[in-house]
């Protein structure tokens, strides 16, 4: 088991240097190949185009949008070509394949969700930056659209880079298909992790596998890990869960996402992934 491909949407140089990091910190640790993917947006005018607007203004408005985004692509592409060689990792399509760490900077113009979902299905893990990073909003857009449109796990990363990554694996676990999605793609990380932690909560639990079973099935694959209980934080499951990981020093938290409610619902009224998506200082893992 291991992973070769990596996918990292890119659309803001205030979201994207985290991100850069830890995909080319995975790149380099699994000798894989890193897409750094950029979608240049073909309707980006569009809602600023009324009644009353004159052909010239609306070919105004579409070079300026067409320079704005030509300049957004510039500055990524130079992140990405820093960053790159900063982590030693070599720059090229052909590279990939090779038992090396291998990266490369991909721009596309279209709808951004759907872009991103399909890349991602052939991607082994999509790292997306975190939606609280800067103020870049369409992280969680890619975010959201692989979680939902690719049947592909995704990696939601740290605001700061992480200084290791998957030596200590917190499993949170509550029974349901999701969260067994997501422990199948994590399985590469907790086969060689120092640590693995299977956290279960009353509150959390949903019909299904108990903790000791999973850290049964893990036994299979030569791995010992713990089932600990946490509890939640002034009421909140998702608090409750992200201390325990945090007590544990996990470097890597997989979970499954959206499995109690609808997105909607849980966007509204609030819900575990919603927090952990606010609050969660660490990578994290997600399957649907």
């Amino acid at each position: 088991m291991s992973v070769r491909k990596f996918l990292l949407p890119v659309s803001s140089t205030t979201s994207a240097s985290a991100a850069l990091q830890t995909g080319l910190m995975l790149a380099k640790r699994w000798n894989a190949h890193l897409q750094v993917l950029h979608i240049r947006s073909a309707q980006e005018f569009a809602p600023f185009v009324g009644e009353g607007m004159t052909g010239a203004m609306i070919e105004d408005m579409m070079s300026a949008t067409e320079r704005a985004s030509g300049q957004r692509e510039r500055s990524l592409e130079e992140l990405f070509a820093l960053a790159a060689e900063e982590a030693g990792v070599p720059v090229g399509e052909a590279l990939h394949g090779r038992d090396e760490p291998s990266a490369s900077f991909t721009t596309l113009t279209g709808r951004e969700d759907e872009l991103i979902a399909h890349r991602a299905r052939l991607a082994d893990l999509t790292i997306v930056p975190h939606p609280q990073a800067g103020e870049d909003v369409a992280a969680a857009d890619a975010l959201h659209a692989v979680l939902f449109d690719s049947g592909r796990p995704v990696l939601l990363a740290p605001v700061v880079p992480p200084e290791t990554f998957g030596t200590r694996v917190a499993i949170a676990w509550n029974g349901t298909a999701n969260a067994a999605s997501a422990l199948a793609s994590v399985m590469p990380f907790v086969r060689q992790a120092e640590a693995v932690r299977i956290l279960v909560c009353d509150d959390y639990r949903r019909p299904g596998p108990s903790g000791a079973e999973v850290a049964e099935y893990i036994s299979h694959h030569g791995v010992t890990a713990d089932v600990v209980q946490f509890y939640p934080r002034k009421g909140m499951t998702g608090a409750g869960l992200l201390a325990a990981a945090t007590e544990f020093r996990a470097d890597l938290m997989s979970m499954g996402a959206y499995s109690t409610a609808s997105r909607l619902r849980q966007l509204i009224l609030g819900g575990i992934t919603r927090h952990v998506l606010e609050h969660a200082q660490l990578p994290v893992l997600m399957n649907r």
